[in-house]
């Protein structure tokens, strides 16, 4: 990139999280749109773009975006991580195994690799597992405070079905049933900004 477009590019981000800032949802990604079209190769904006659609509902888009940041940097693990996120939550767990499984090789004292493996213990209805997995990561994530905020959704809504289920214990068949129509967790789906 020349150096007017590189300014062009920085500008263009520093708008656009200006906008994401106010909550000005739709000005923040049209802006990063013209980041993304400045400099084609950065996966900054897709990230955030993908971020942004999260944020005003559009699924799919946000699914487009967080893939375009996952293609374009796939050592980028919160665009890898976001991008699964959306797969799962969409009840599609066996492709966002797939799209995490490089998480997995990040280093033990890393959040990711134990909030996957917490997911993957979930599709399989391993509550007490997914649990200690998810504590695991709680515990590591030091820096990104929303992630643990919907981490630690995701750990109330187990709670929750554990003690419904329990509390159905005596009709082994309710709790089987509810065990499994948790669908992912109501297809746990994140509110707000991806992380």
């Amino acid at each position: 990139m020349q150096s007017s477009e590189l300014n062009s590019f920085d500008a263009l981000m520093s708008s656009a999280m200006a906008a994401s800032q106010v909550n000005d949802g739709p000005q923040a990604i049209d802006l990063f749109q013209q980041a993304s079209a400045a400099d084609p190769g950065a996966a900054l904006p897709q990230f955030l773009l993908g971020a942004e659609f999260a944020a005003l509902g559009d699924m799919t888009q946000a699914e487009a975006a967080f893939a375009n940041a996952t293609r374009l940097a796939p050592g980028f693990p919160m665009a890898r991580y976001q991008l699964g996120l959306l797969q799962f939550s969409s009840g599609r767990a066996a492709i966002a195994l797939l799209t995490w499984q490089p998480l997995l090789d990040l280093p033990a004292a890393d959040p990711l690799p134990h909030f996957v493996n917490g997911f993957a213990a979930l599709a399989q209805d391993r509550f007490d597992e997914a649990l200690r997995h998810y504590e695991q990561g709680l515990a590591l994530n030091t820096t990104n405070e929303a992630l643990s905020g919907d981490i630690e959704k995701v750990v109330a809504g187990i709670k929750a079905l554990v003690e419904s289920s329990a509390a159905a214990a005596p009709d082994a068949g309710t709790a089987d049933d509810e065990a499994s129509n948790h669908v992912l967790l109501a297809n746990y789906h994140q509110q707000g900004r991806a992380h």
